[in-house]
């Protein structure tokens, strides 16, 4: 049986989808919330209600698991510490003189425990949690993820949507990133299982193409059908005014940690994904349809709120 960590988040739910339809038995970890989980719909699934930082309540979880896919990672400074670098640690505990025989972790591109960025650290952290434990490990690194309901090209858009017709981007929009379809993803991380050639390595992969911030602006603006200009504005600017807008609206979409992720490249070879995994990745372009449908039923909201 597989347990997957993190299965109610934007990955996770994929993964835990692609996993069933391939014949695996799952189980996922939900921390301990009054809001309901959210799961994939109409997929047969075992869940262990439990913290990642209660020791008992993870053994008892990790019964009956050969392989554990970690997924988690938090969002904000206090949770870094305590799901990334904490909860990792907790986790390989746990997994000590189990029956597990692999844990496949996904990390992010320049994650390192030196890093000046928080999330990255943090990621460096849990990264070198796993590679002291003594359980067989596979590490992914991926570029930044796109997909339906993810944390980029979807708050993008609707940064897009609240601006009164101005964004403004950091560096000059110059930043390259180097965007991976989260179902070619979902297909790296299952492709992982029991793969000989990924046993206690770590490897890099990301889409097919290099693509600057600002050309990534552009090309969400034409498939929302929106116009905006875009300038440029030092990045203390963008910080100083992220933090007032975030307190003064709560649902604002920008977090000090997507700045933080397009303070510089983000990229690996284009080839990683044909050279490691043998697959073609999805170009950037014809996979987002879905922030169409989006759009428009933002757009119908808009309109009945204002009957």
């Amino acid at each position: 049986m597989i347990l997957v960590i993190g299965g109610t988040g934007f990955v996770g739910r994929a993964l835990v989808r692609q996993l069933v339809e391939a014949g695996h038995e799952v189980r996922t970890l939900i921390r301990p919330s009054p809001n309901s989980p959210r799961l994939p719909q109409g997929v047969p699934v075992e869940v262990a209600v439990v913290s990642l930082n209660d020791l008992r309540g993870l053994r008892a979880a990790l019964r009956g698991i050969d392989h554990i896919y970690h997924l988690a990672g938090g969002e904000s400074s206090a949770q870094l510490f305590e799901t990334d670098i904490e909860g990792t640690k907790t986790l390989i505990q746990a997994a000590a003189g189990s029956n597990v025989r692999q844990i496949i972790y996904l990390s992010h591109l320049d994650a390192d425990k030196s890093s000046a960025f928080p999330a990255l650290r943090a990621k460096g952290l849990a990264e070198e949690h796993i590679r002291n434990g003594n359980i067989p490990y596979t590490i992914i690194r991926s570029s930044v993820i796109f997909g339906p309901e993810d944390n980029f090209t979807t708050i993008i858009s609707r940064l897009a949507q609240i601006s009164p017709g101005v964004i403004f981007l950091p560096n000059k929009g110059a930043t390259y990133l180097q965007p991976i379809w989260v179902e070619d993803l979902v297909t790296c991380l299952l492709w992982s299982l029991d793969n000989p050639e990924l046993e206690n390595k770590t490897r890099k992969i990301g889409g097919s193409e290099y693509l600057s911030l600002r050309q990534i602006f552009e090309i969400i603006l034409a498939v929302t059908n929106r116009r905006r200009l875009i300038l440029s504005a030092p990045t203390p600017f963008l910080r100083l005014g992220n933090l007032i807008l975030q307190a003064t609206f709560p649902k604002f979409p920008i977090s000090g940690f997507f700045l933080d992720y397009l303070a510089t490249d983000r990229t690996c070879e284009t080839d990683s994904l044909p050279r490691i995994f043998g697959l073609m990745p999805a170009r950037f372009t014809y996979r987002l349809n879905y922030l169409q449908k989006e759009s428009f039923f933002a757009k119908l909201r808009a309109r009945l709120s204002r009957k």
